[in-house]
């Protein structure tokens, strides 16, 4: 994927590491194991169906989403019906609608999950990927400053709030989003920026001789 930065004229063409990162599912227990640990021995399929007996309704809905089940869907429905993480729901069930390419069901689950909590910072993350993926960059950059203002340590948002920036022709703010982004990461995570911010300096560097030499 490359990005397109426009400033006085020039098109700047940001390729290979300013692929955007992707959504971001709500996690509310702790206890739910994440599907990326490793297992070494890995549960049978009766042995999370007891595990999710357990649970509340929210977090089973999590249980099968973090392992590919395409049950979760409904128990984030059952969720919502009975009053149990109803923001969180919507937000997870959008993600699930954004990966079916129901683009317009993903919308309504986030701007839904928003009339519950105006405030949910995944949401108004992931529904700024939604509106970057449609190409409308300024919603984008709208959603993910506000996700900024509600989690100041979202670092990911950070990343891709630079590539709007860049989009929309505001470089300087794009290198301050990903300055911030290398220092909620660690280094090794941080390098994602490093080829993004050279680009974009350069770019700054040859706008203001540009304007010297005018």
């Amino acid at each position: 994927m490359s990005i397109r930065g426009f400033k006085m004229g020039e098109i700047i063409k940001f390729e290979g590491q300013a692929s955007k990162f992707g959504f971001k599912r709500v996690r509310k227990n702790k206890t739910v194991e994440s599907p990326d640990q490793l297992q070494l021995f890995p549960r049978r399929t009766a042995q999370i169906l007891n595990l999710a007996l357990e649970l509340g309704r929210f977090d089973q809905a999590l249980l099968f989403d973090e392992r590919g089940d395409a049950r979760a869907a409904d128990l984030y429905r059952q969720a919502i019906e009975e009053g149990d993480c109803v923001a969180d729901a919507h937000c997870n069930l959008g993600i699930i609608e954004s990966q079916k390419g129901n683009t317009t069901k993903a919308f309504d689950c986030f701007t839904t999950s928003l009339k519950f909590n105006p405030r949910h910072s995944e949401a108004h993350y992931n529904l700024g990927n939604l509106y970057f993926d449609v190409n409308d960059f300024r919603l984008a950059q709208v959603h993910y400053e506000m996700a900024v203002e509600v989690d100041p340590a979202f670092a990911n948002v950070y990343f891709n709030l630079a590539l709007v920036l860049s989009v929309n022709d505001d470089p300087a703010a794009a290198v301050t989003a990903l300055t911030k982004y290398q220092q909620l990461v660690s280094a090794e995570e941080g390098r994602k920026a490093d080829e993004l911010l050279r680009e974009l300096r350069a770019s700054l560097t040859a706008a203001r001789n540009g304007v010297r030499k005018a």
